[in-house]
């Protein structure tokens, strides 16, 4: 039988190997698990410290919230997703509420602790630790201004717990008078906006009713024959003239006398006085040129006649 004729494979071309960018990916992949054990490590370690009866008190409350502090800033407790939970049979999903479950404390209670931590730093927070400074006090001192921390912290540093508690409670009761001066004046802005709203709405509503009447006035007027028109709007002007000067005659000239009596130590109110009448003379002056009126008239105030017939 004859032999059938093997046909030769062509061989396959591979790509050339990087071998600086293998050993690259390959160092970046050791580095990557490293640091992520390290942080495993870290977390479990903290856990089984935590677990341990009696594992706390090898620790300061600083120095362990300073730990804890570092787990959640850099998110390390999410090394414990797929773990599993210690109270059932499920597994953990890496939370910051499962961490500190596992450290028998609530999330309120741990938070409160780093921001204990971070207002005073290390050394302060042990020391008032020591002087049996309780989360109360502490929660008074976080929200005070930074000025009059940074004083408590320095005598905290000192260690001295009865010049700590004296300057704390003069800074506590300094602060309380602040904000009350501050609440009461905030009540007193509170009010004096209330009456300036309640006169601006009635301003309003002046405003808008004067508004009405005018355009009535207007196309009453406007319907009305040329003298008849003329005889209402001298009128209207004359009242208006009218009001003006009982203004100047009686308000005016009542705050001026009330002026001269409160002068103190020979206080002379008269060049305010004068800066007043000078201002309703120039506006008067002022409207007597734009209507090109005589200086002088004969004869009473227009306001002052028989009405006309």
């Amino acid at each position: 039988m004859a032999r059938t004729k093997s046909i030769p494979v062509e061989a396959l071309a591979l790509p050339a190997l990087n071998g600086a960018m293998l050993t690259a990916d390959q160092n970046a992949m050791a580095v990557l698990h490293a640091s992520h054990s390290d942080e495993r490590d870290m977390v479990n370690q903290l856990l089984g410290q935590a677990q341990m009866a009696g594992a706390f008190e090898a620790f300061s409350r600083t120095v362990r919230t300073s730990k804890v502090a570092f787990v959640k800033e850099n998110k390390l407790y999410r090394g414990m997703a797929g773990r599993k939970s210690p109270h059932g049979a499920g597994l953990l999903s890496g939370t910051w509420v499962e961490f500190c479950g596992l450290l028998g404390r609530s999330v309120d209670q741990v938070d409160r602790d780093i921001a204990n931590l971070r207002a005073f730093g290390e050394e302060a927070l042990e020391s008032m630790s020591r002087m049996g400074i309780g989360y109360r006090e502490l929660g008074q001192y976080r929200r005070l201004p930074q000025d009059q921390q940074a004083a408590l912290i320095e005598v905290a540093k000192a260690g001295d717990k009865e010049a700590f508690v004296e300057l704390a409670e003069e800074i506590i009761a300094r602060h309380a008078k602040e904000k009350e001066a501050l609440g009461r004046r905030l009540d007193e802005s509170s009010a004096d906006y209330a009456a300036q709203s309640e006169v601006m709405a009635k301003k309003t509503v002046d405003l808008d009713k004067a508004r009405r009447e005018l355009e009535l006035t207007r196309k009453r007027i406007q319907a009305m024959p040329a003298d008849e028109a003329a005889k209402a709007l001298r009128g209207e002007v004359a009242a208006i003239a009218y009001e003006a000067e009982a203004s100047v005659l009686g308000p005016l000239r009542e705050g001026f006398a009330k002026l001269g009596a409160l002068a103190v130590d020979g206080e002379d109110h008269r060049a305010f006085k004068s800066g007043l009448i000078r201002q309703l003379e120039v506006t008067l002056g002022t409207v007597r040129s734009e209507f090109n009126l005589v200086d002088q008239v004969d004869g009473a105030a227009v306001w002052l006649m028989p009405a006309e017939a």
